[in-house]
């Protein structure tokens, strides 16, 4: 803010000294062709920039603004994540801290389950939970203290969720051994930093097969849906082994919904991935189509090692060919020629090459000029074709175009066209 206003005098101040300078237009506009019809000695601009005239003499003594404050880290060397990064000074998380752990000044005891107390101030609490602050008003005074319970929890954990409700501090150790139960106290007593904290915990590397039911169930009842999530995706992952785990048959007595729709989630993600098998399957097919063209548009164009036009000179059968799908066409173009049950229907592999030759023809934009058997005679034929055979055959070519699309410029199989 000091900065802001800094600059804004100063911006003002510089306006106010070129306003001075400014002269009048048959004057700047004299001054525009001197400057840009002689050259000017920086040593006698110098002087005149350093010595104003005396009519803005008093302008000039505007001080400069301070420089802009260094940027100062609070950050020290913590690892990544919430749980150990903290912009308070550690003075003053000791401070709460010990105010907490002598109890100097209490006004309330906590009754946990072994009967034991946790000390604690009402006011802190009250700001830190609106939750205990509503439990602290319907409690009454006796002797200067009020009484409140948390049943059904450790007082080792209790102590932990008060501790940090005082001053964000923990033990690592401690937490892990309690994450579970102050993911519970977070979330009842609406405190979020320490909820985020044990959710952080329990994202990093702390799920087990053992313990993965269990949590799964905690973090749908204490609004947790990355934590759910990230347990489902564990779950489905390792269902074998984790439906054999003991949290898996107590989990299946006592809620019996949650593991029809675990079930389901698996029964899905197995049905997803065929599918993305199949697409993938499905891509190599119409991948394997277009090398077919390309190789059938090589071979009847250029030629190639042992098989190719008549006014070509065949290459030899110990030259390399960049195409990948030539050497298979070029055994199948010669069974297409020796075959004596050539009509389509009669033989399987005659069958295939009228297929790629009709499939081609429907890829071709150059009828008049391909070289390509059969190319015109297909495009005639397509007329004569059933809506239906027609708009199979328009899927598949889109098919063939997409694969190509999918290989890109690049690719090793357009390095024989070029």
């Amino acid at each position: 803010m000091i900065q802001d206003i800094w600059e804004e005098v100063y911006l003002m101040a510089s306006l106010a000294v070129d306003s001075a300078w400014l002269p009048l237009p048959s004057e700047s506009l004299c001054r525009s062709f001197n400057v840009c019809l002689e050259e000017a000695n920086p040593a006698d601009i110098l002087p005149a920039l350093e010595a104003p005239m005396s009519s803005v003499s008093d302008n000039c003594n505007i001080p400069k603004p301070p420089p802009l404050p260094s940027k100062v880290r609070t950050r020290t060397k913590y690892s990544k994540g919430p749980l150990e990064c903290s912009f308070v000074p550690n003075e003053t998380k000791n401070t709460w801290d010990m105010l907490f752990k002598e109890g100097y000044g209490v006004d309330v005891c906590i009754i946990t389950k072994d009967k034991s107390c946790v000390l604690a101030h009402s006011n802190i609490l009250s700001i830190a939970s609106p939750v205990l602050s509503n439990i602290l008003s319907q409690s009454k005074v006796k002797h200067g203290m009020r009484y409140i319970k948390i049943p059904g929890v450790p007082h080792d954990a209790i102590f932990l969720f008060i501790r940090f409700l005082y001053s964000s501090c923990y033990e690592e150790e401690e937490l892990r051994k309690f994450v579970l139960h102050l993911l519970v106290l977070s979330h009842s007593y609406s405190v979020p930093p320490l909820k985020r904290v044990c959710i952080c915990l329990l994202e990093q590397g702390w799920l087990t097969r053992e313990n993965v039911i269990d949590v799964l169930q905690l973090a749908k009842n204490c609004d947790a849906p990355r934590l759910a999530f990230i347990c489902v995706r564990m779950i489905v992952k390792d269902f074998r082994s984790i439906s054999s785990t003991e949290g898996w048959k107590v989990m299946k007595r006592a809620n019996p919904a949650l593991e029809q729709e675990l079930v389901e989630s698996v029964v899905d993600a197995d049905s997803r991935k065929q599918e993305r098998q199949r697409k993938v399957e499905e891509k190599k097919v119409y991948l394997q189509l277009y090398e077919a063209m390309e190789a059938l548009l090589h071979i009847c164009k250029d030629g190639c090692r042992t098989i190719g036009p008549r006014d070509k000179v065949l290459k030899g059968s110990q030259v390399t060919c960049n195409f990948p799908a030539c050497k298979g066409l070029e055994t199948l173009v010669r069974h297409f020629s020796n075959c004596k049950t050539r009509v389509p229907g009669g033989c399987v592999h005659c069958k295939r090459m009228w297929q790629l030759l009709e499939l081609h023809s429907r890829m071709c934009n150059e009828p008049d000029s391909c070289k390509v058997p059969l190319c015109r005679h297909f495009k005639e034929k397509m007329q004569q074709q059933s809506k239906k055979d027609e708009t199979k055959w328009k899927l598949l070519v889109s098919k063939v175009i997409a694969a190509k699309n999918a290989v890109g410029p690049f690719s090793s199989r357009r390095s024989g066209l070029s």
